[in-house]
């Protein structure tokens, strides 16, 4: 992967696909994509202006909203929601429809 990604393809909503994931890299899919059932996705809409929306899933399986913001430095993703400590991402992989995340740790 290239040490810079283009800002502007990170926008749209990305949905964990947890079934995808190896070791340590996740697999997130635009929307559109057919997932199978599960119990509760995480998901992050990275809007153009750096704001965040998403979901996660609740105690009870049914989601629950977040917002914040993120940004990319380099081929890091930052995501910051408004009542948690940030995420740190390295992209690994993107293409339209998929991207490849490897979270950061000690960030």
């Amino acid at each position: 992967m290239p040490d810079t990604i283009d800002r502007a393809s990170l926008v749209g909503i990305w949905t964990h696909s947890h079934e995808e994931d190896q070791g340590d890299i996740q697999v997130f899919r635009s929307s559109g994509f057919n997932f199978p059932r599960s119990r509760g996705r995480s998901s992050y809409e990275l809007r153009a202006e750096g704001s965040l929306g998403g979901y996660r899933p609740g105690p009870d399986d049914r989601h629950v909203p977040s917002t914040g913001h993120w940004d990319l430095q380099g081929n890091q993703l930052i995501i910051t929601p408004e009542t948690e400590s940030p995420v740190h991402y390295q992209v690994v992989s993107l293409e339209p429809g998929r991207m490849l995340v490897r979270p950061v740790t000690g960030q």
